[in-house]
């Protein structure tokens, strides 16, 4: 008996044809998979975009906050310099006060609100972009699952 070392078996033109196909469907899996990461990626980009501006403006905030309140040190120490007497020194102490009181609960309300609508917008555009990526990637596996399903055209 002779054997040939290497057989010559030929591959039927149907089964080239479905592995054919099948890594066709693969491809297009893979580029609907990858442009959800892009698309995904890019909303996640975005959201850290926001957050850069969002620490921005409470840093630009706070600065503002201090300098104000520097600001009505200074005029108090001024005032004190030029009072005639302890009475009055004790009178722009008090009205310094009661004026640094209310300046300081109105710019923590403020600061309170900025740094909340910054953590919100910050959770929503979180949010979105994953449920935006679950779509996408469900959607992405749908297809090729019902790709990979088709039967190979002969």
């Amino acid at each position: 008996m002779s054997s040939s070392p290497n057989p010559n078996y030929e591959v039927p033109a149907e089964m080239r044809e479905f592995a054919e196909k099948s890594v066709d469907q693969a491809r297009k899996a893979f580029d609907s998979f990858l442009g959800a990461a892009r698309r995904t990626a890019d909303t996640v980009k975005g959201s850290a975009e926001l957050a850069r501006t969002n620490t921005s403006t409470l840093s630009s905030r706070s600065f503002e906050f201090a300098e104000q309140n520097v600001n009505a040190a200074f005029d108090l120490a001024q005032k004190l310099v030029r009072s005639k007497d302890v009475q009055e020194a004790m009178q722009h102490q008090a009205e310094f006060v009661r004026s640094q009181f209310a300046n300081i609960q109105a710019q923590a309300k403020e600061f309170g609100g900025l740094a909340q609508s910054a953590l919100q917008q910050g959770a929503e555009n979180a949010k979105s972009a994953v449920q935006q990526g679950q779509n996408e990637a469900r959607q992405a596996f749908e297809q090729g699952a019902a790709a990979a399903k088709e039967k190979p055209t002969a």
